[in-house]
């Protein structure tokens, strides 16, 4: 099936909304950033609307009832089910109804809006030695009120409980516009304050399917799928219970007040290493006998779809197996803890137990779980995986049987899977690799899940474990439950919207499950700059690498990441990589054009950090399609005037070179530098750095070049030639003291970065190809090759792979190094000794994101000195800081870690191997920064 149709709405929606002042987006690239979330689907809305206050949100719903216009709630855009999109309307809560209203330490309660992120909530209470409970592995950008909607668990729900569990007072609006309260006396005893005639015809249909109500619910903990219309029931109505997880289809949630628990004091983790998955699964009720907050298992399919994409130091000490369980064990008693974490680590489970007590291997441990939906977004095929029966459950004692039938499953229908999930509570989460691609691939998609679901029926499980139903399980939920029980939700939902215009075709009269599937069919092959050789060639798989896991829209820095610098500036989706690919994904169905102004909003503000290429546990890599998008939109067209001075800038570097005094000059005299800035297309604000009086290359023409050590070929970049002479003179000296030396490529060698920024990619092919050729040739002399300037070294690294993909160019990527690879790797070199020196680090992006900082870290460990490594990017970017446009966004960047650690520290030596990141110092703070070999030149006074 491929979409279906929405009702014709004669009114303009978006005129209405606006007429009302309220905020509305309805533009082509909002539309195509709302018409999807984490899940299969995609349905563009008529309008978005970014309520500020609840007073907006409820001239909304007016309007939308009035109009006949359907609604759904949205707050991270993470559901993997597809019940945060729709037809209509969708509520941004996310961007201005997100805050924390109250904190009670003493009561251990919070009051906050629906948009609020689950991290802002803990960053709030943590302080006070509490937490809210629930976490599920989305909780850096998560909603509370996307939580309430799906009954969201997490990891640690075996001590905390779900979502329902921790939720003690609601405020809804209606369907009709009124309010329902529900909450909870001082005795504890449940009430529902709202409309008389709600609460009579609940009573009433609860009392017409009594039978169902009693016995086909509440028969494990994550049975979630459904409307928990056990709460219902005369003997225990508790209509606030009976609302969680109703995905936003019998209310609009629009505050809230939860329960907090006491942070414990002390967590190890204990890692269990079992021959398959199927072993975990089976061990994982003896585990919970421990009393553990987290019982966490995951495949080795997932842990090599990790290792494949960051190499092996991505992954920590792990004991031996094929599969694992990781068992938090939490208490205030530290003596108490470790004795139960050893006690499991001795009962015999498993090949190999590990206690972990160090908090950052344990970080890493659960970083691998907690980016699962990413890293499953690749089956073990090297295929893309989807989302379907993401997260059901069985009773957790039959877990391991059915996992075990689940493998054959998939296997009969010959796809693959990497399964992970909560296996303490009988929880599994897996992506496959469906055959989107292919005519059949919606008949396979039915057939399969429709199998999958009565596989899981058969062993009294739930469809939905913890995501909800939405449009990609609600068709199936007659397999699982009766005739009678489907009837009262369809009777719940009648009572609440009898108009049926809170998010239809979730739960009750569902959407088919292979309607309106987002990647069936699409492809794009088509005349394409870089090969996409990780993507069968297909740009189209390339952009639908992002899941909508929303990873972008979260501080990852306390992780040393860099993404999203620009979202994080300006909390815009269209400033998120996420929002990115939704636009390009657009483009690529055919939607939008590469000329269409969505697409140049879209991409305007990404500073081509690379961060997405690391951070992103999909591997997806928004500045290669930036490049390829102003590769197709200007393609034989007149480019705008930066891509011609800072896109040239080597070639014009070079000759500036040779009168660089005069070069020099016509940038200091009045009048001529504004006017000369702004013909380049640079910010007026922005300083320009000097030429060098001396070029590299021409100081190195007088030098004696035979050393007589280990040849070494230096690639020396346009900017460390003529900007920064002294880095590459450092480079030679800390080359030469190690025993090696160097050699220079030929003059006019470049790596074309300039060119591939600003997408003018035939050229940059011509000019990679020419330096590929003269440096393959050292590679198969078995020379390496250094780069100095980490962007310049990215390119041969990867970029050159992907736009040449030949021999070569893979031959120069294994061949090339950082300066710190090679003098790790040297026999016997030794860093100074830089004892009582405090180092304040900014790594370049394309050296996190490509290059890798961790070899870098290392070495400056061993020099003793006192170093403090900002996550996060400078905010210059290359091209980026310094064009017309982005001066603001880019000091955002700066202020967000490099300026307030420079602030902190006025006295520590700033260490930046990137040339853009050392004029972002210069320029924002008026400090000198060294690159790492100027530091190893250092000797200790």
């Amino acid at each position: 099936m491929a979409s279906i149709a929405p009702a014709p709405i004669t009114t303009d929606v978006a005129s209405a909304l606006r007429k009302a002042g309220l905020e509305v987006r309805d533009d082509a690239g909002t539309k195509a950033m709302y018409a999807t979330d984490a899940s299969l689907y995609r349905i563009p809305p008529l309008a978005v609307v970014r309520p500020r206050h609840a007073d907006e949100v409820a001239t909304t719903l007016e309007i939308a009832r009035s109009l006949g216009v359907p609604l759904t709630s949205r707050g991270g855009g993470t559901s993997i089910a597809g019940n945060a999109i729709g037809r209509g309307i969708v509520i941004d809560f996310s961007r201005h109804l997100n805050r924390v209203l109250e904190v009670d330490p003493a009561t251990r309660t919070a009051r906050v809006e629906p948009g609020t992120v689950h991290a802002v909530l803990q960053k709030a209470v943590l302080p006070h030695g509490i937490r809210f409970g629930p976490d599920p592995s989305s909780h850096p950008r998560c909603t509370i009120g996307g939580m309430i909607g799906n009954n969201a668990c997490g990891n640690r729900a075996l001590g905390y409980g779900r979502t329902s569990d921790n939720v003690l007072a609601m405020t809804h609006l209606l369907a009709s516009g009124q309010m329902l309260r529900t909450g909870y006396s001082p005795d504890g005893t449940p009430f529902a304050e709202g409309p008389e005639t709600l609460l009579q015809e609940l009573h009433a249909a609860a009392g017409r399917h009594l039978k169902a109500a009693r016995t086909e619910f509440d028969q494990f903990g994550r049975q979630l799928s459904g409307y928990a219309v056990q709460h219902l029931l005369p003997e225990r109505f508790d209509l606030g219970q009976a609302l969680v997880g109703s995905e936003g289809t019998l209310g609009i949630l629009t505050e809230t007040t939860v329960r907090l628990v006491k942070d414990p004091a002390h967590r190890v983790v204990v890692a269990i290493g079992f021959t398959d998955i199927v072993a975990a699964g089976e061990a994982a009720p003896t585990v919970v006998t421990f009393r553990p907050t987290a019982c966490e298992g995951m495949d080795e399919r997932l842990v090599e779809v990790l290792r494949a994409r960051r190499g092996d130091s991505a992954i920590p000490p792990m004991p031996k197996g094929g599969a694992w369980l990781l068992v938090e064990i939490a208490g205030d008693d530290q003596a108490e803890v470790l004795e139960r974490a050893h006690a499991l680590a001795g009962a015999g489970l498993g090949l190999q137990s590990l206690v972990v007590q160090d908090a950052v291997t344990q970080a890493r441990l659960w970083r691998i779980r907690e980016d699962g939906a990413g890293l499953a977004g690749r089956a073990p095929s090297g295929k893309p995986a989807w989302p379907g029966l993401e997260d059901a459950a069985v009773p957790p004692a039959k877990l391991g049987a059915y996992l075990a039938r689940f493998d054959e499953l998939v296997a009969g229908y010959g796809m693959t899977s990497a399964p992970y999930g909560h296996f303490g509570d009988g929880c599994m989460h897996v992506r496959l690799d469906y055959p989107l691609d292919r005519p059949d691939g919606l008949v396979v998609l039915r057939e399969f899940l429709t199998a999958a679901a009565g596989l899981v029926a058969e062993f009294g499980g739930s469809i939905s474990g913890e995501h909800g139903d939405g449009r990609a399980r609600g068709e199936l939920l007659s397999l699982m439950y009766s005739s009678d029980a489907i009837s009262l939700f369809g009777a719940v939902k009648q009572a609440f919207d009898p108009q049926n215009v809170l998010n239809p075709g979730v739960l009750v009269d569902p959407d088919p499950f292979d309607a309106d599937v987002r990647a069936a069919g699409v492809s794009y092959r088509k005349d394409l700059a870089f090969s996409y050789a990780h993507d069968d060639g297909d740009l189209s798989q390339a952009l639908h690498r992002c899941t909508g896991v929303g990873k972008c829209r979260a501080d990852n820095s306390a992780a040393g990441g860099v993404m999203c610098p620009s979202y994080l500036a300006t909390r815009e989706e269209k400033d998120s990589t996420r929002g990115r690919a939704r636009v390009l994904q657009d483009v690529v169905r055919g939607d939008l054009s590469w000329n269409h102004p969505s697409v140049a909003d879209s991409l305007d503000l990404c500073l081509s950090c690379k961060g997405c290429a690391s951070d992103c546990p999909t591997g997806i890599d928004m500045a290669t399609y930036k490049s390829e998008a102003l590769h197709q939109k200007y393609k034989g067209r007149l480019r705008p005037r930066s891509h011609y001075t800072l896109g040239w800038l080597p070639r014009w570097a070079r000759l500036a070179g040779r009168v660089p005094r005069l070069a020099n000059l016509g940038m200091t005299l009045p009048g001529l530098n504004k006017l000369a800035l702004f013909g380049a297309g640079v910010d007026s604000r922005r300083s320009v750095p000097e030429f060098a009086r001396t070029p590299f290359r021409r100081w190195w023409s007088r030098q004696d070049t035979k050393t007589g050590g280990t040849p070494v070929m230096l690639f020396v970049d346009s900017f460390s030639d003529a900007f920064s002479p002294a880095v590459a003179e450092a480079t030679v000296q800390v080359l030469r003291e190690a025993g090696y030396e160097p050699r220079l490529p030929s003059a006019g060698t470049c790596c074309g970065l300039t060119w591939i920024t600003t997408g003018q990619l035939d050229a940059a092919r011509k000019i990679l190809g020419s330096t590929v050729t003269e440096l393959a040739a050292a590679a198969r002399a078995g020379i390496p090759i250094v780069g100095i300037e980490p962007s310049c070294t990215a390119v041969l690294r990867t970029d050159a792979v992907e736009l040449l993909d030949t021999e070569d160019a893979h031959l120069v990527a294994d061949s090339t190094k950082t300066l710190a690879e090679l003098l790790t790797a040297t026999e016997g070199w030794n860093p100074p000794d830089l004892t009582g020196t405090t180092i304040i680090a900014q790594p370049h992006c394309h050296h996190h994101a490509v290059l890798g900082w961790n070899t870098d870290k290392a070495l400056l460990a061993r020099t003793n000195a006192d170093i403090q490594t900002l996550a996060g990017c400078c905010g210059l970017a290359g091209n980026f800081g310094v064009e017309i446009g982005h001066y603001e966004v880019s000091l955002a960047v700066a202020d967000q870690h490099l300026m307030p650690a420079l602030k902190a520290k006025p006295d520590a030596v700033v260490l930046a191997d990137g040339f853009s990141c050392r004029t972002q110092v210069s320029d924002l703070a008026d400090r000198p920064s060294v690159h790492l070999a100027q530091l190893l030149t250092r000797r200790k006074d």
